[in-house]
């Protein structure tokens, strides 16, 4: 009873304990973020200057844990030479990851045509995990910036985060031609599991489908670290 279109689960050596249809290639909607947060930190660009009212810093948490589109394109047209070498430096560093079936045309994933597969995702939590600034904000539920005298808040598009499991890497994503999506990686008494799932029907179905799919893998609940 899975409306998601693609998914898998895997271990922390990337064996794909069980999966369907991981090879079709679907949009990815703000999956997209995760590889324009990479090369924005790959970059080494000042965290600290200011893009409009925000610091870069600031603008990469807001994509991350807000799936903010406005700073995921802030970000990429103040990448070096702007947002045409911020692309193809998210194509480049898609073929590095070896995930050859992906492309990226934006930053925000708003375009239907930027595309993957599951099993490219795989790839990608992995590299993930290995940025301290997504893990930073794989794990926060709420984040707060200073405005001037005001403190705005942001809650993570993952509701779960920090009311169950111990996240590592967690980006959700949504646009009409994308379904609803969500990647993870997470610790649990298991070991450590990926789970990628593509095309759930929306944004109310894809964490409760992604629960259902670690049941069924698992044969029970998670039980988390």
């Amino acid at each position: 009873n899975l409306t998601a279109q693609s998914w898998l689960v895997a271990d922390e050596t990337g064996k794909i304990l069980q999966s369907e249809n991981i090879d079709q290639q679907r949009s990815i909607a703000s999956i997209t973020k995760l590889v324009t947060a990479m090369v924005i930190i790959d970059a080494g660009q000042d965290m600290k200057e200011k893009l409009g009212n925000l610091t870069r810093g600031e603008h990469l948490q807001l994509a991350l844990v807000k799936s903010s589109n406005g700073s995921a394109i802030v970000l990429c047209d103040n990448y070096p030479n702007g947002r045409i070498w911020c692309i193809r430096a998210m194509n480049a560093k898609a073929l590095a990851m070896r995930m050859p079936n992906t492309r990226f045309i934006d930053p925000s994933g708003l375009s239907p045509m930027n595309i993957s597969t599951a099993l490219d995702l795989l790839r990608l939590v992995f590299e993930a995990s290995r940025y301290s600034e997504i893990v930073k904000a794989s794990q926060t539920p709420v984040l707060n910036i200073q405005v001037g005298n005001k403190v705005l808040s942001f809650r993570n598009t993952n509701p779960v985060i920090g009311k169950r499991y111990n996240f590592i890497v967690s980006k959700t994503g949504y646009i009409n031609a994308s379904g609803g999506c969500v990647v993870m990686l997470l610790d649990t008494d298991q070991g450590q599991r990926v789970i990628v799932l593509l095309g759930s029907k929306n944004t109310r179905t894809r964490i409760p489908e992604l629960e259902q799919i670690a049941v069924t893998v698992s044969g029970s609940d998670i039980d988390v670290i």
